[in-house]
């Protein structure tokens, strides 16, 4: 049976370098006869404001509810995002509120202060751009935008291991090392990590 991998890509902007980094993923995951899905977050309708928070749920917009439909498929979640003040992008937080949901990806238990992790079984990998080193930015800031998907959100929910890749500094990098950095990608496509 073969893998099957979801990239999630949470750049709003479609011209960005993390457009390149889920092309070399998929490429090799394809290589290795994974199955692969994608979800563009930035080409999704939906409201990112979970207004009601966990009080009155806000039924799902039809591209949120593909979205969870190919979560629930997936093996192995694979999820492109840069690091905006130590974060993720507004969408991208946004996509995780409206759609990592009680009775979707967790269960609180009744009377408990424990809970269910429903996404268990589930791998996932986090390729993240930064302006920075990554060694700077897990050092000196304490890593929020990883704590806030690997801890808090994926292995919350049941999904482990959760890999992390950081691709910096971005920022000024020359056209040969982000070569360098779409081949590493790639690599790590083909070998479904």
């Amino acid at each position: 049976m073969n893998r099957k991998i979801l990239i999630i890509n949470g750049h709003p902007n479609k011209d960005a370098f993390n457009f390149g980094i889920t092309t070399a993923y998929k490429k090799g995951a394809e290589n290795s006869e994974a199955e692969v899905r994608e979800i563009i977050i930035a080409d999704l309708k939906f409201n990112p404001n979970l207004q009601f928070g966990y009080q009155k749920r806000t039924a799902l917009e039809p591209d949120l509810t593909d979205a969870w439909e190919k979560i629930k498929w997936a093996d192995h979640l694979v999820w492109v995002h840069p690091v905006w003040w130590g974060g993720l992008p507004a969408i991208t937080k946004g996509f995780i509120d409206r759609i990592f949901l009680p009775g979707f990806a967790f269960q609180y238990r009744k009377n408990s202060v424990w809970w269910d992790k429903l996404l268990k079984g589930k791998t996932a990998h986090i390729i993240t751009t930064l302006d920075q080193p990554g060694w700077y930015y897990r050092f000196a800031f304490g890593r929020p935008s990883i704590n806030q998907l690997k801890k808090s959100t994926l292995e919350f929910c049941g999904v482990k291991p959760v890999k992390v890749t950081y691709i910096s500094p971005i920022k000024n990098s020359e056209l040969s090392l982000r070569k360098k950095w779409l081949e590493k990608i790639e690599k790590q496509g083909e070998n479904l990590e």
